[in-house]
């Protein structure tokens, strides 16, 4: 008997009832849903293996519910789309979105088990579900603006280089560039670009390949991302770049080889941190909180509107990585099934996080300091606090601290700050 549960969406009882008595016949566990705001609520409740979804239901169709799942991030199993009046139309939009199959009706038997086991096998090699997906990023028009950006770019073979702060989301940002049904590959570490540069690109034909982090490549691993961008075009493939180090002054001292940084930063967007869209924090804990759940990592919590304002006002510096093991603290160590601002505190206690706008924010000053020091590291801590106030807008930035744009941007430069947007 297999253990694969398949999820069976259609307004057509006849129809659901058939599909149903023959995948368990078949030894598959199955569950109906008899429109999209039922699959809905199947969906937060399991993770099937698998969905029959129709098309053409009477309270929301088919792909719109597909997008839903893709952009929430619940698209972490095969999806085969099913429909009576399906056209090449909706067959190409439904795959572009993520979908794994498309069947036709009525579905001959044969037809019907050999397409759900082909995508039951494909499902096995999807990562399991815990990431986070762009779209959970928020609502905030920084998180906007980057999601706006990446799809202008979406469709280009280009290479792109992404920058910001470690751990701001880079890998989050090349999966949003990344193709649906297309491979995807990111090397653990960088020693394969000395040892076999052409090894992975050759996975990632007719797909994407992820390069974490350019500043810490050595001379060796440079030349090897050479030959790399030099074949992307005979393999097909889109190479993204992250960079979290200060890769201007690098190519300035030679330490990164200059023309490879030119053909790599010809399409740069940077990704920006979590300091700069504070507002969001709610919305991504809450969908850390459930992929957690959905991996069976953790048990379910919510957020009590006390716990949501409290995250907000905390200063995330390390981003997503401290703030994923803070929400999978919190959700293994509290006791009610509401997480509280209590409970947030402790963590934050615990976590070494004060609030942003404390006057622990940040580096302490210490006061034993010669005071040019203390003053550099005093204006620092200054300029860092109002381009988080004022959300990376370097305008307000200006007028908040009364300097002309040209002597802000100086300043920054002499502090070893990068602004918003500039690399």
């Amino acid at each position: 008997m297999s253990a694969n549960h398949i999820l069976v969406v259609d307004d057509e009882v006849g129809i659901r009832e058939l599909l149903s008595e023959i995948l368990r016949d078949e030894g598959y566990g199955v569950r109906l849903a008899e429109n999209a705001q039922a699959a809905r609520l199947a969906r937060q409740e399991m993770r099937p293996d698998l969905v029959l979804l129709d098309i053409w239901m009477p309270d929301t169709d088919g792909i719109t519910l597909l997008k839903e799942w893709a952009g929430s991030g619940l698209l972490t199993m095969p999806v085969i789309m099913m429909s009576g009046h399906g056209t090449i139309d909706s067959a190409v939009e439904a795959t572009r979105i993520g979908a794994r199959d498309f069947l036709e009706k009525p579905v001959s038997l044969p037809k019907l088990l050999a397409t759900v086991s082909k995508a039951l096998a494909a499902g096995r090699a999807l990562p399991r579900p815990g990431g986070l997906a762009l779209s959970q990023f928020g609502r905030s028009r920084v998180a906007q603006e980057l999601r706006q950006r990446l799809d202008q770019v979406s469709r280009l073979r280009t290479p792109v280089l992404l920058v910001g702060e470690p751990g701001c989301g880079f890998e989050v940002a090349a999966r949003h560039l990344h193709q649906p049904q297309t491979p995807w590959v990111a090397p653990e570490g960088s020693g394969w670009l000395s040892a076999n540069p052409f090894g992975p690109l050759n996975e990632a034909r007719d797909g994407l390949l992820f390069v974490a982090e350019l500043s810490s490549l050595n001379r060796q691993e440079q030349r090897g991302l050479a030959q790399v961008v030099g074949k992307l075009e005979k393999f097909n493939t889109r190479l993204v770049c992250a960079a979290s180090g200060p890769m201007s002054r690098l190519v300035q001292d030679g330490s990164f080889d200059a023309t490879l940084f030119h053909q790599l930063s010809g399409l740069t967007i940077r990704v920006p941190s979590l300091s700069e869209h504070p507002e969001d924090v709610p919305e991504l804990a809450a969908s850390l909180l459930n992929a957690l759940a959905e991996a069976n990592e953790a048990p379910f919590r919510s957020l009590a509107v006390s716990a949501q304002n409290a995250l907000r006002q905390l200063d995330w510096r390390g981003n997503l990585p401290v703030l994923r093991n803070a929400i999978k603290t919190l959700a293994l160590t509290t006791a009610a099934p509401e997480i509280g601002a209590d409970d947030v505190a402790r963590v934050a206690k615990e976590f070494g996080l004060v609030a942003q706008d404390s006057p622990q924010a940040g580096t302490a000053l210490p006061l034993d300091l010669p005071l040019r020091e203390a003053r550099e590291l005093f204006e620092r801590q200054y300029f860092l606090h109002h381009i988080r106030r004022e959300n990376g807008n370097m305008s307000r930035v200006a007028d908040r601290v009364g300097l002309e744009r040209t002597h802000l941007y100086r300043k920054l430069k002499q502090l070893g700050i990068r602004p918003p947007g500039r690399s």
